[in-house]
């Protein structure tokens, strides 16, 4: 990669200063048709580039399913981190390169008869599309009023199904959360949509569904309004189950990562009651 990147960048550095490859010799037709083909002789070594070379070496990290989540996270963050760079270097060579393709176009035009430069208009950027710009860094924004923006009926469907989880109709609850969960995955309410599933699956004694339902509202959002809640579940749910070192380690995340949580007295009870070191 990094050689067709230097082949190009040198080529679009050449480009730039066009005076500088014609001096002393008055430069033709067909010179600039040879430069017109060095440079897409380049963009093709780019685009081999960004082919796939193989399947992705992805392992299965072991340990806890906290661990699991925290190494699968990390990996995310490393593979945004990478297409971010290669964003901006092949932001940057698009768009050398189409600035230098417009100056060949108009030198091209000013040797063939007939040919009106004002009437070229603006250059197609090479690759198609619009012309990229190389994104600005990520800012913080304000959260609107009305936090994330719902699908229709998405509230409807949420108040349904908590009703009858208030109403103590937890077969119904679990079923219609399920729902829920799969007509509305990553929406703002799935969090705490998970999270009750599992407490309707905990009354009726079904631990291990429990525990993954647990699982799936604090992993889906770890910084939401039943996170906390959700972490520590999973830990008791785990301590049910006679997961006990899984159970120990999910309740210590809570203290850290919820110093301030009204469940970390909770979670420290459970852990005590566990025999937990």
């Amino acid at each position: 990669m990094r050689g067709a990147l230097i082949a190009v960048c040198c080529a679009v550095a050449l480009g730039l200063a066009p005076g500088a490859q014609a001096q002393g010799r008055v430069e033709t037709l067909a010179d600039i048709r040879q430069e017109m083909s060095v440079l897409f002789v380049e963009l093709q070594r780019l685009k081999r580039e960004l082919n796939t070379t193989g399947a992705p070496e992805v392992g299965s990290p072991a340990g806890t399913a906290l661990q699991r989540i925290d190494a699968i996270e990390g990996a995310l963050q490393q593979l945004t981190a990478r297409a971010e760079e290669m964003e901006h270097r092949i932001a940057r060579i698009v768009n050398d390169g189409t600035t230098r393709l417009g100056d060949l176009e108009f030198r091209l035009c000013e040797l063939e008869p007939g040919c009106d430069p004002a009437t070229l208009g603006e250059t197609s950027t090479l690759g198609g599309g619009a012309q990229p710009v190389a994104p600005a860094p990520a800012t913080p924004s304000a959260p609107s009023a009305g936090g994330a923006e719902m699908a229709v009926g998405e509230q409807a469907d949420f108040d349904r199904a908590q009703a009858a989880y208030q109403a103590g109709d937890f077969d119904a609850a679990a079923a219609q959360f399920a729902a829920f969960t799969e007509t509305y995955p990553g929406g703002p309410l799935s969090g705490v949509a998970h999270f009750l599933r599992g407490e309707a699956l905990s009354a009726q004694g079904r631990t291990s569904d429990a525990a993954r339902a647990y699982l799936q509202s604090f992993s889906g959002d770890p910084d939401g309004a039943r996170a906390s809640e959700a972490l520590l579940q999973l830990g008791v749910s785990l301590g049910t189950l006679g997961q006990t070192q899984e159970a120990c380690v999910t309740l210590s995340e809570v203290a850290t990562r919820f110093p301030g949580a009204t469940v970390v007295p909770e979670a420290a009870a459970a852990r005590e009651a566990l025999g937990c070191p």
